[in-house]
C-alpha cells in the first residue's frame, strides 16, 4: 500500500507538470499571436513535444497502476480522472499549435484589425485553465463549478468574434482580407477549445472527489428518485 501511495504522488506530480507545460504554451502562444512573434510561435512547437512524452508516461503510469493494485472507490475514480486529464491536457497543446500555426500564416499580411475580443477571451480562457488544474491539485470542487460557469462567457465572446469577422468577409473581395479573418476565426476556435477541456478537467475533479458525473446535464437519463418528483 505504501508503494501504492507513493506511484499515486507521483502520477499526481507528473499531471501538474504537464499542467504547467501546456499553460507555458497557452501563454506563449497567445503571445506570439498579440506580438506577431515568429519565434514565440517556435518555443511553442517545442514545448509540444515535451507534453506528448508526457501524456505517454502518464497513461502508461495509470493502466499500470490499475493492472497490479486493482483499485477501488476514490482511488479508481482518480486514476481514470487522471487518463481523461491527461488526454485534455495534451490536447490544450495541440490547440496552442494550431494557434501558432495560424499566427504565422497571418505574419504575411498587414495587421486586419486591432485585436480586442480574441485577448478577452484568451484571459479567460488562460484563468479556465489555470483553475482547473489548481482544482485538481487541491480537490477544490467549488473552484472546479466555477470554471464551468466561464464557458458560457468564452462561448458568448466566440459567437462575437465570429460575426465581427464574418462581417468583413461579405464586405470584403480582397483575397487577403478574407484569409486574415479566416485565420482569426480558426484562432478564436481554437481558444474556446482550450476553455472547453479546461471544463472537461472540471467535471473530471468534480467526478473524482464526489463520485457524480455532471456531464451532459440536459442528456443524462433522471435517477429513480427524480422520476418519482416529477
Amino acid at each position: 500500500m505504501r508503494h501504492f501511495e507513493v506511484e499515486m504522488n507521483d502520477l499526481k506530480i507528473r499531471l501538474m507538470d504537464m499542467g504547467r507545460l501546456v499553460q507555458d504554451m497557452i501563454k506563449t502562444t497567445i503571445d506570439g499571436l498579440a506580438k506577431r512573434d515568429s519565434k514565440l510561435s517556435d518555443a511553442v512547437f517545442c514545448l509540444e513535444k515535451e507534453v506528448n512524452i508526457q501524456e505517454i508516461v502518464v497513461d502508461d503510469k495509470c493502466l499500470k497502476l490499475i493492472a497490479l493494485n486493482q483499485p477501488v472507490g476514490s482511488d479508481l475514480r482518480f486514476l481514470t480522472s487522471a487518463m481523461k486529464i491527461n488526454s485534455d491536457l495534451e490536447r490544450m497543446g495541440d490547440e496552442a499549435v494550431n494557434i501558432s500555426e495560424r499566427a504565422i500564416d497571418l505574419l504575411k499580411y498587414p495587421e486586419l484589425k486591432p485585436l480586442i475580443d480574441i485577448p478577452k477571451m484568451s484571459d479567460i480562457v488562460q484563468q479556465m485553465v489555470t483553475d482547473s488544474i489548481k482544482a485538481f491539485n487541491a480537490n477544490d470542487v467549488e473552484l472546479a463549478k466555477a470554471v464551468l460557469v466561464k464557458d458560457d462567457e468564452v462561448d458568448e465572446l466566440k459567437n462575437r468574434v465570429f460575426s465581427d469577422l464574418k462581417d468583413y468577409m461579405v464586405k470584403s473581395s480582397d483575397f487577403e482580407t478574407i484569409q486574415r479573418a479566416v485565420d482569426l476565426i480558426f484562432i478564436a476556435k481554437s481558444i474556446e477549445r482550450i476553455g472547453d477541456h479546461a471544463t472537461n478537467i472540471s467535471e473530471d475533479v468534480i467526478f473524482m472527489v464526489h463520485g457524480k458525473d455532471v456531464r451532459h446535464p440536459r442528456t443524462c437519463p433522471a435517477s429513480p428518485d427524480e422520476e418519482k418528483s416529477v
